[in-house]
């Protein structure tokens, strides 16, 4: 067991392609964790190893690895930067005690690299900012700080200024200690003169750099006003106190690729990230009585962890995956105080990418697996049984996108059991039945998310799945009044068929339902046959009459009829109430009435207009205004027909940064145009 002050538990965040994956191999390599720098595009990563994130070149799920660097051992989180699996990097950022953030010198700052920026101010996680790809054609540090500052809720300050850009990116200059490092074999760097193009550029940035720093500690800004100097070691207290708190977040440059800057990015992950000690105590309750516990993080404390993660391995089974906020863990047990339980395991593990390195012991800090659980799950909080404690389960993004699900005919058992299991990995994914249109449903947080569930059952459990654009589950209901006959005889030999009864039909207000009263008086109908013509109209209301639609909000009064002695019978009666309803209906005016959906969009206000714009085209209706203090929120009821592939329309129109949910609102009478389209198609 290391000291806990020689622990680092560290998050690489960004947006897609900015290089977060290559970053990490660079760093376990110039750690000498792993042999061989291996890259994205050719499927060689340690950590993008899933079938999917090889066949298409990005990170799907988070991975995990360690490295020892100068004594300091660092638990390392490397997390998706696509919006189809942004629920993976939320997760990483609620365990992490800190973060690297990615921001590409070529593209800038994206709509996910606010989203993520956003993810970090919400959880003050102290960062580094990392700007990749120095070496990249339009390489462009000065334009990317000025974009951070202006665009990102973190305050940059310039710990590497690079020496050089694009093909010409050769080395940087440490604003601390004003020394200049020129890149020589790979990752090494040989100390020279500071460029005298560079000097000026410098002395301004270390400028800076005191005054920022001075602003965390009185001390230091009295001494920086009297003197307006700094030393080193000062600047470097400073730096870290400032870091901790979240309020500046110091800036490093490299290329992952060519390996140039990573040895410098590792020495700053040591100096100026916390330990885990240096984290604020995590606070949760006590399972039994509900009183709030807290537990510092420290080794000495009670054990307790959150398990975060889920996923099955082809060779371990499921794994259970945890972050160790305090105390230790050996043997081969602990306390599920989520559900009161304990639980025995085999081994403890450590990932490092897809492979696992067993341990005896683990504390705080650590990032842990262990094997074939029977009771715990994700959300989970394991600790000591005589000192238990339940943290607050981390939160999930809802799901924006929905398909139906079909498997190939015979495979429905196995399908079912495979995305059960899926299910459990997966906390975004919800598996739905719809009553009316009888589709099993399946959400995510976007098509590409679910395409990659499929691809997944497929490799790992031999079943297909189809998905399909859900049915619209539309409905019929009346506008007007009607009395009308229904009569069914038949006369073929023998015993005929026989039931008459007339019925009033009128409208109910929306979501009272299906009312019948039976008005009958003197016998012109038997008692025993007037359940019949209930059931008989209850049954065309189900199959609809104007598009095949179930038909609601309607009252039945059942006020005459006649009946023979020998060929009346129940059937004869249900059909009589089926013709009966049917023409009712018609005469009565039916109309089509369609689902909306409440949707609260969060944009920024840039793109307001252009989602209001939409939003009219798709038949929406904005029904109010509101902010917070990062978004514009637009609250609108849309037709649910105009918004079934919204996820990927808003992600094209506000380039990443917008976000939303949808719930189910009401119906509505579609309009004679919409309504021609769905009887027609219906072929009713």
């Amino acid at each position: 067991m290391q000291d806990i002050n020689m622990i680092r538990n560290v998050a690489i965040l960004g947006h897609g392609h900015c290089g977060k994956s290559t970053l990490a191999e660079a760093m376990l390599y110039t750690a000498g964790k792993i042999k061989r720098q291996g890259k994205i595009d050719e499927g060689s990563s340690t950590m993008d190893f899933d079938e999917e994130e090889i066949r298409r070149h990005l990170s799907i799920n988070s991975s995990f690895n360690n490295y020892t660097w100068k004594k300091h051992e660092i638990f390392l989180v490397d997390t998706p930067g696509d919006d189809n699996f942004l629920n993976e990097t939320y997760q990483a950022v609620q365990i992490a005690d800190s973060a690297i953030f990615v921001v590409d010198a070529v593209i800038g700052v994206k709509g996910q690299t606010i989203k993520f920026a956003n993810f970090i101010a919400e959880k003050n996680l102290p960062c580094l900012l990392f700007i990749s790809k120095m070496d990249r054609e339009r390489a462009n540090f000065a334009k990317t700080i000025d974009e951070i500052k202006l665009l990102l809720p973190i305050k940059p300050v310039v710990l590497q200024l690079p020496i050089g850009s694009e093909a010409n990116f050769k080395g940087f200059v440490d604003i601390i200690s004003a020394t200049a490092w020129l890149f020589d074999n790979g990752n090494d760097a040989k100390k020279i003169e500071i460029p005298e193009d560079l000097a000026d550029q410098v002395a301004e940035y270390r400028e800076k750099l005191m005054e920022t720093v001075a602003e965390f500690d009185d001390e230091l800004i009295e001494k920086f006003l009297e003197n307006g100097e700094l030393t080193d070691a000062e600047i470097m207290a400073g730096l870290r106190a400032g870091t901790m708190a979240g309020g500046i977040a110091p800036v490093c440059v490299g290329s992952a690729l060519l390996n140039k800057g990573i040895a410098a990015l590792l020495d700053s992950i040591n100096s100026v990230l916390p330990s885990p000690d240096l984290r604020p105590s995590l606070l949760g309750s006590h399972p039994l009585t509900g009183e709030m516990e807290e537990r510092k993080p420290l080794a000495d404390e009670h054990f307790s962890a959150l398990v975060f993660k889920t996923m099955a391995d082809p060779y371990a089974g499921r794994l259970t995956i945890f972050r160790v906020y305090s105390g230790t863990l050996s043997g081969d047990s602990f306390y599920n105080a989520s559900k009161k339980v304990n639980e025995r395991f085999g081994q403890l593990y450590l990932l490092e990418g897809k492979e696992q390195r067993a341990i005896d012991m683990v504390g705080p800090g650590m990032i842990v697996a262990v094997a074939k659980l029977k009771e715990t799950t994700t959300g989970d909080t394991i600790c000591d049984a005589g000192h238990p404690i339940v943290y607050p389960v981390p939160q999930s993004f809802e799901p924006v996108i929905s398909f139906a699900v079909h498997a190939r005919q015979g495979e429905e058992e196995k399908l079912f059991s495979a995305l059960t299991r899926i299910l459990d990995e997966d906390l975004t994914l919800r598996l739905t039945r719809d009553q009316q249109t009888a589709e099993v449903l399946l959400a995510g947080m976007g098509q590409v998310h679910l395409e990659v569930v499929g691809a997944r059952m497929k490799r790992k459990f031999g079943v297909e799945m189809e998905l399909t654009l859900p049915k619209i589950a539309y409905k019929e209901t009346i506008r007007g009044t009607a009395r009308v006959q229904g009569k069914h005889k038949k006369q073929s030999g023998g015993r005929g068929q026989f039931g008459d009864c007339t019925i009033e039909i009128m409208p109910l207000a929306q979501g009272e339902g299906f009312v019948f009263e039976d008005r009958i008086v003197g016998g012109v109908i038997p008692q025993q046959y007037r359940p019949a013509v209930e059931k008989g109209i209850q049954e065309a209301m189900e199959k609809g009459v104007l598009a095949g639609y179930p038909v609601v909000d309607l009252k039945v009064l059942l006020v005459d009829g006649s009946y023979h002695t020998v060929d009346s019978s129940e059937m004869a009666f249900k059909v009589a109430g089926s013709l009966a309803f049917k023409k009712a209906a018609q005469e009565a005016g039916l109309v089509l009435l369609e689902p909306y959906t409440k949707m609260t969009i969060r944009v920024d206000k840039e793109h307001v207009g252009d989602i209001m714009g939409d939003l009219n085209s798709r038949r929406g209706k904005v029904m109010g205004m509101d902010a917070d203090a990062t978004h514009e929120i637009i609250i609108a009821q849309v037709p649910m027909a105009e918004v079934q592939s919204y996820a990927t329309d808003l992600t094209a129109m506000t380039a990443g940064l917008g976000i939303f949910t949808m719930a189910f609102s009401h119906y509505e009478v579609a309009p004679a145009h919409i309504s021609e389209k769905i009887i027609a198609a219906s072929g009713q």
